[in-house]
């Protein structure tokens, strides 16, 4: 009977914290919305970097509080509710957006590791259904969620909620109001994989797609924790809420349950409170024009890098461009099962032009970048311009 009862708080308590956290954004160590602007590029503090919203002041796009987050994420003492309103234009460009980027140099983009968070909707400011959402991304877009109506594809909307590898669907379930979507990508850097683990309330995580070949481009600070909107004509901009919780990264064994780690008052990894698995990576400062990213296996509608801003007014590109090149995939297709792809041509600028002795990318689309096959020639009078290692952009 006593084996029997230690063997139950032993499997207890690996479940509740089986990794390491290499990075925490459970906003534990946030008093308010407001500390988010005490980050700067000079003053690079707190867990997150925030840059990517609006002009007005943060509390018209992120607000906490203990209500905002799942009642079985016990590790959190608030979540977040993150807004897109008719402000919500970052630099000049059509798509809304607001989104926070882990500020760290932990090697959370190295090895094998699990990027936590759980997600939820309400009925009240509901993302529209109309619209494309990309939520909780990489720059180069090879894992991500998605909700809404996929730009290209038939129809007006769309209610499901999917998780995407490279624009391809893996998953996807009707996203209804008021649950909890509990999710962890499992990334394993060397090998090149993704997986996904997700459950709903307070349920545990389980592994419901093993891991698949990835282009896992990532320099440490790329995740977007928040939500991208495409444009599209005809529909006007209503206020949309979601809401996150549980925000976290580990390495080593998954953590399956909701409840996480025990709740934490540091950020391993932060510049305040340095990590025994910290590395070199730097933050990368952001660009002011908007971008599009593919990998090898399907083409991605992308956002703009996180790199320094420019102060120089000809580098004002703002519109949203889809990734073409010789070997693009129809504006839409569908697998054996019937699921359509994420990804879709979009209507923002001009499809990409080719030929079998000739390759050119349109403006604003990507021309280079590490694991790039598509066109590195620009459509004249653009040149091909480098935003960083992993992407270079017409404009």
């Amino acid at each position: 009977m006593k084996f029997t009862l230690l063997s139950g708080l032993v499997a207890q308590a690996l479940s509740v914290s089986a990794g390491s956290i290499l990075w925490d954004g459970r906003f534990n160590d946030l008093t308010s919305a407001t500390d988010l602007s005490k980050w700067s590029w000079s003053s690079q503090v707190g867990p997150y970097q925030y840059y990517i919203h609006g002009p007005s002041e943060v509390t018209s796009y992120v607000n906490l509080s203990p209500s905002f987050k799942n009642p079985a994420d016990s590790g959190s003492s608030q979540g977040a509710k993150i807004t897109l309103d008719k402000t919500a234009f970052w630099n000049g460009q059509t798509m809304r957006r607001t989104e926070l980027i882990p500020q760290t140099t932990a090697a959370i983009n190295k090895g094998k590791v699990f990027y936590h968070f759980s997600l939820m909707r309400k009925d009240t400011n509901a993302p529209a259904l109309t619209r494309e959402h990309q939520i909780a991304f990489f720059e180069s877009h090879f894992t991500e969620l998605k909700s809404g109506w996929q730009s290209g594809a038939a129809g007006t909307s769309d209610p499901l909620l999917r998780w995407c590898i490279g624009g391809q669907t893996k998953w996807s379930v009707n996203w209804d109001a008021d649950v909890w979507h509990n999710v962890a990508y499992e990334i394993d850097f060397d090998a090149n994989t993704v997986g996904f683990w997700h459950s709903t309330g307070s349920d545990a995580l389980t592994q419901v797609i093993a891991p698949q070949a990835a282009g896992t481009s990532s320099n440490g600070a790329d995740w977007h924790v928040g939500v991208l909107e495409l444009p599209r004509d005809g529909y006007a901009d209503a206020t949309e809420d979601f809401y996150f919780s549980g925000v976290y990264i580990e390495s080593g064994s998954i953590t399956t349950s909701v409840a996480g780690p025990g709740s934490s008052s540091s950020n391993p990894g932060t510049p305040n409170t340095p990590s025994s698995s910290s590395s070199s990576v730097a933050p990368v400062k952001p660009s002011t024009s908007s971008t599009s990213s593919s990998t090898s296996i399907a083409a991605v509608t992308s956002s703009a890098a996180p790199v320094k801003p420019s102060t120089s007014s000809a580098s004002s590109s703002t519109t949203v461009a889809a990734v073409t090149s010789a070997s693009a995939a129809p504006a839409v297709t569908t697998s054996k099962a019937g699921t359509k792809t994420c990804t879709r041509k979009s209507s923002a600028a001009p499809a990409a032009t080719t030929s079998a002795g000739s390759c050119t990318a349109a403006r604003y689309a990507q021309c280079g970048g590490k694991g790039f096959s598509g066109c590195t020639a620009c459509a004249s009078p653009y040149k091909c311009n480098l935003v960083n290692d992993w992407y270079s952009q017409c404009y």
